[in-house]
């Protein structure tokens, strides 16, 4: 999809309007300060954005209920489990994390799990990730773009040295679980980051949304599990 966004330039007879384009949910070889640029056109204040040193990606495609609902049973199991478990957690939704001049990513989920954390303040800008720390898990949940957040998005999070980073394919319930250090990443079954929740059990409460259970009965499912292991 090509995208028109509009910005005002100064022509020496009057003032004029310039609209450049750009082609959305691709990666495009972009400087800092275009992306920059791009994040405060007012036009664009619904989209998702990305930048990985000179490669940017804005993501404009509607959420559907597929995306929304599945988006909300990974966030649920998630805090149920830290509750449990008596782990710290904050989790923010759709926020932006920002290290200037080298990287952007705004996942549907991020959380900071334990003890110790420079959690960031609260406010309408994006985590300053040269004051503040990485978010410990990073979640991307997908109906259409599975492909991209096993691949570009995956390199950008093992750059960055996300400790953790789930890609979910929301049309087949499936989660794929990352360990991240030293810029490398490989598939876990059991997430490291909260010990001993078995990545299984999120997608079992996947398939149980598909099968129209409500969310209710997903989180007493849940519950009953994590309480016996």
């Amino acid at each position: 999809m090509t995208i028109t966004v509009s910005a005002k330039a100064n022509d020496p007879q009057n003032s004029v309007e310039v609209k450049p384009e750009f082609e959305s949910d691709v990666w495009l070889k972009a400087s800092w300060d275009k992306f920059l640029a791009l994040t405060e056109e007012p036009s664009l204040d619904k989209a998702r954005f990305y930048y990985d040193q000179n490669l940017m990606r804005i993501e404009m495609s509607p959420v559907g209920p597929i995306h929304a609902h599945e988006n909300s049973i990974v966030s649920n199991a998630v805090r149920l489990f830290a509750t449990l478990a008596n782990i710290i957690i904050y989790e923010y939704t759709n926020c932006s994390f920002r290290k200037k001049n080298s990287a952007e990513f705004q996942p549907d989920i991020a959380f900071y799990l334990g003890n110790g954390l420079k959690i960031p303040p609260r406010n309408n800008s994006p985590v300053d990730l040269n004051e503040f720390d990485l978010p410990t898990l990073v979640v991307e949940i997908s109906a259409t773009t599975i492909q991209d957040d096993l691949s570009y998005k995956r390199l950008l999070y093992e750059r960055l040295e996300v400790q953790e980073y789930w890609a979910v394919n929301a049309n087949t319930s499936e989660v794929f679980a990352f360990a991240i250090a030293n810029g490398r990443s490989g598939r876990i079954s059991q997430s490291q980051v909260l010990e001993g929740l078995e990545i299984n059990i999120v997608e079992e409460a996947l398939r149980r949304s598909q099968k129209e259970e409500d969310d209710g009965a997903i989180a007493r499912w849940l519950l009953q599990t994590f309480s016996k292991s």
